[in-house]
């Protein structure tokens, strides 16, 4: 049977009602959020509550009604971290655990024996088996990021086994880097955090506080952060594309902090629920 462009228009009024009526009810439930500290706290009864931001261009805007802000280490400077810790904001530096670029401030500091292929970002893959190389490195990373006020890290590319990265990297070669890097930031006083490597996160999420996550309503793949989100862990998911009023009903549906962002990470986004 065709369906009239009026009985589709009503359809989709519908749907948007009940998503904005789910939105709401989530938001009137919401607990107070105690400040943070360092490392980081999350609490269980807060998970499905976060908002945040991830900002990795453009000017800062600190602004933005956020309780979690995933920001650059490098381009973040101290002065803005300090106005936003004092909106008792939750810090978040994301740091390249796993590859390395001709940019980086200390890119010197990682020699041609553990630099293999180059990612399309122009960045180049780690061997993450020479720790002893590569953990003064991250160690010093992780100490900015601390000396700014961030109170996590969430680790990038942290994944290299499943990539082209120029080394015979394995399944258990990352994963036991990634515990190691974790284990590292706790003792640097951070919260640790993964960004993708959702292969690993069953066996990885015991070893993390979070995780962040991003297109797994459009690639079908929520389910496999459900490690986290069954531990009263947060997930922090972003979609690219998409309408709000689609893909909020199935990231709340598993316990998710969503937001619809530009790809370049910028100040814009679209949180769920929408303001």
């Amino acid at each position: 049977m065709r369906i009239g462009l009026g009985g589709r228009s009503a359809r989709r009024a519908l749907s948007a009602g009940l998503t904005l009526a789910l939105l709401a009810t989530v938001a009137a439930c919401r607990p107070d959020l105690p400040p943070p500290g360092a490392p980081t706290s999350w609490p269980a009864a807060s998970t499905r509550y976060w908002q945040w931001q991830w900002q990795l261009s453009g000017v800062l805007d600190p602004a933005v009604e956020a309780d979690v802000f995933v920001l650059d280490p490098i381009t973040t400077t101290a002065a803005q971290t300090t106005e936003l810790r004092s909106r008792d904001r939750r810090l978040v530096c994301q740091v390249h655990v796993g590859s390395v670029h001709p940019e980086d401030p200390d890119a010197s500091r990682y020699p041609p024996s553990v630099r293999g292929a180059a990612t399309d970002t122009g960045r180049t893959w780690l061997d993450v088996r020479q720790w002893d190389t590569v953990r003064p490195v991250l160690a010093d990373r992780f100490r900015l990021c601390r000396g700014k006020g961030f109170g996590a890290v969430v680790l990038a590319d942290a994944d290299g086994y499943h990539q082209f990265s120029g080394f015979p990297l394995h399944f258990d070669h990352q994963l036991h880097f990634n515990r190691r890097v974790a284990a590292l930031a706790r003792s640097l006083g951070l919260s640790p955090g993964l960004l993708g490597d959702l292969p690993q996160v069953a066996a990885l999420a015991p070893d993390f506080d979070f995780a962040v996550n991003e297109e797994c309503v459009r690639l079908g793949q929520c389910d496999r952060l459900l490690p986290f989100a069954d531990a009263g862990k947060p997930v922090f998911h972003v979609e690219y594309t998409g309408d709000t009023t689609d893909f909020c009903v199935t990231s709340i549906g598993y316990g998710f902090a969503s937001i619809r962002k530009n790809q370049v990470l910028d100040a814009w986004r679209l949180p769920c629920p929408p303001p």
